[in-house]
């Protein structure tokens, strides 16, 4: 019986979701073209915030935890396990003033309203799965720009979602490569839990009634260790953070 009572309260987040979205890819269009990149990025800014607020007809939460421990003014790499397409909009616009990059899948770049148009047209690298060797340059571009304007850049190293919140075997090259060509980064994990349960049904009906919780951990500076220990302790401090 709950389960049914789903179908309809999804209905109404798709309806109210897509309205939404084709709302405000006219507005984020016009603010590309007259504001450039910057008017783009706070116009995606504020997809992020409706996005989230669309996930309040499903009774869906955000908490953002220990924000206060990510270094200012440098370049820093995000690393955070994958549960769910909510993850990005969380990391969007909770950290929204650290200038977030990400590194994402080509299948995005299509078919999303406003999404969609800024993956195109935006500085985020994306990675065709089938060609994992053409995303070598494309991310150590992104390294090279956040090294240079200390931006951040954000890496998902599952690369797939996780669809019961059990993590996955983490990859080691793209955080290789971020971390080789921005030797001034720190390196900042995030564990998300929760994220997995809102498509736990698949996309129709979506559950109610989940609190995602996004827990950042104290960062490393690449500087300080070797990779294979970046790598180490940044695959334990997430795998930790995570409650199935």
């Amino acid at each position: 019986m709950k389960k049914i009572l789903l179908y309809p309260i999804t209905g109404v987040y798709y309806l109210v979701y897509f309205i939404v979205m084709c709302t405000v890819h006219p507005i984020q269009w016009v603010a590309f073209k007259i504001f450039g990149n910057i008017g783009l990025q706070k116009a995606f800014d504020c997809v992020a915030y409706l996005s989230l607020k669309c996930n309040h007809i499903l009774g869906t939460r955000f908490t953002f935890e220990n924000i206060e421990f990510i270094p200012k003014d440098v370049p820093v790499i995000f690393v955070a396990n994958h549960q769910s397409l909510l993850d990005t909009a969380g990391i969007i616009w909770y950290l929204r003033k650290f200038n977030c990059l990400f590194v994402t899948k080509k299948e995005l770049s299509k078919g999303i309203p406003c999404v969609s148009y800024f993956l195109r047209n935006g500085k985020y690298v994306l990675i065709d799965r089938n060609n994992p060797k053409q995303a070598i340059p494309k991310i150590k571009s992104l390294a090279e720009y956040i090294e240079k304007e200390k931006y951040s850049a954000v890496i998902f190293p599952e690369g797939t979602r996780s669809k019961t919140g059990e993590p996955k075997e983490f990859a080691e090259s793209g955080l290789k490569i971020l971390c080789k060509y921005a030797p001034s980064a720190y390196i900042v994990p995030i564990s998300i839990n929760n994220s997995w349960k809102v498509y736990q049904y698949g996309y129709f009906p979506l559950s109610f009634g989940n609190n995602l919780i996004f827990t950042v951990h104290k960062p490393l500076r690449v500087s300080d260790f070797s990779f294979a220990d970046i790598m180490k302790k940044t695959e334990a401090e997430i795998v930790q953070g995570i409650k199935i």
